[in-house]
């Protein structure tokens, strides 16, 4: 919940809202003003200027909904929906974020799309999730642009058109959204819906991996190590592939893997490079699975494990990875009834745990 209030309204409600301000702001809400109960609400939930109180976070959003303010409505329906303050209630939720779209709360409407999307409360309208969305978007929404962008590049809610799917996403990777100027930079590589232009492509993958988005500076990285819309730079392709690897992104820490075993950009290391395969492996990153288990099997950054190598086999080639399969077969005749079934057993054990997680 603390994630909704920070993303659509507590920047515009308490940015003013020192802790001195809080008096001043209690008086004004005591007095009847809705804008200053839906900011006393705000300072409530947020903990600014006040010790954090959901339940008069919600006695005060409900004050100023009850007056009509749209922001107050909508975090109230907030409220409801998360149960934070007060029960968890559906048919609450939906009815104040509806009155708060109704007067043309752009955060409000995009919530209200999304359940028309999903189904969520409401049944399931394509119709409906189109009419809110676009109304939230033409207000400039960046989360409502960025999902039209993403409904009209994949034609399941509307027919695809490639070219207003760029335009949604240009909308929003133009107000900083990450994943808009990632998909925007896709589009000008493949030229879909825009023509192809390496340059542009390049342009908007950077200005998402500025903002630390490690999809965007796992690309950056590809870009630079294969040299398009820029010269290619090993070492530049390192640094944004280390970046992102960082954050545990696994193909970036595969890719980081590789450039050390293969020494591009930084002089090669085995020991580096298994280290970085593994942790790929360890979130189900096949290629990296099964390089490992080369690693293992040559006894390269690692000591040689036949065991271990036949474990990681088994799980990539279970993920699809034909070499894998391959190899865990050569492997299976030169070990022992022991060794194949402790193999196995680890690989049984692995997979399970990876499925889980996938899961979650």
């Amino acid at each position: 919940m603390r994630n909704l209030f920070i993303l659509f309204i507590f920047p515009i409600l308490l940015l003013q809202s020192p802790a001195k301000d809080f008096e001043k702001t209690l008086s004004l809400a005591t007095e009847g003003d809705a804008v200053a109960q839906a900011k006393l609400g705000a300072m409530y939930a947020k903990g600014a200027g006040v010790p954090e109180n959901d339940a008069e976070a919600v006695k005060w959003f409900r004050k100023a909904a009850e007056q009509g303010n749209a922001n107050a409505q909508f975090l109230l329906s907030a409220m409801y929906a998360g149960g934070e303050g007060i029960p968890q209630n559906d048919a609450e939720a939906l009815k104040w974020v509806r009155k708060a779209a109704d007067q043309g709360d752009a955060a409000a409407q995009y919530s209200l799309g999304g359940r028309y999307v999903t189904g969520e409360g409401v049944p399931q309208s394509d119709v409906e999730a189109l009419k809110w969305l676009h109304k939230a978007a033409d207000q400039g929404d960046a989360d409502a642009q960025l999902l039209l962008g993403y409904i009209y590049n994949g034609g399941n809610i509307a027919p695809e058109n490639k070219v207003e799917s760029a335009k949604w996403f240009r909308k929003a990777a133009e107000q900083g959204s990450a994943a808009a100027q990632t998909r925007l930079s896709d589009m000008y590589t493949k030229g879909a819906g825009v023509p192809k232009n390496d340059v542009e492509a390049l342009k908007w993958i950077r200005r998402a991996a500025d903002q630390e988005d490690a999809v965007a500076q796992t690309r950056l990285g590809f870009m630079y190590a294969k040299g398009t819309g820029v010269l290619k730079n090993d070492a530049e392709a390192l640094k944004w592939f280390r970046k992102a690897a960082d954050q545990g992104h696994a193909q970036a820490q595969h890719n980081l893997a590789f450039m050390h075993e293969e020494g591009e950009g930084v002089p090669k290391n085995d020991a580096e490079a298994a280290k970085w395969y593994r942790k790929a492996a360890d979130q189900g990153h096949a290629e990296a699975q099964a390089a490992l288990g080369v690693m293992y099997a040559a006894g390269t950054g690692v000591e040689p494990n036949s065991v271990e190598s036949y474990k990681w086999f088994l799980v990539s080639g279970a993920a699809g990875h034909d070499p894998a399969k391959l190899s865990s077969t050569l492997l299976e005749n030169i070990l022992t009834p022991e060794e194949r079934a402790e193999g196995q057993r680890q690989a049984l054990e692995l997979f399970k745990r990876l499925n889980s997680e996938d899961e979650k």
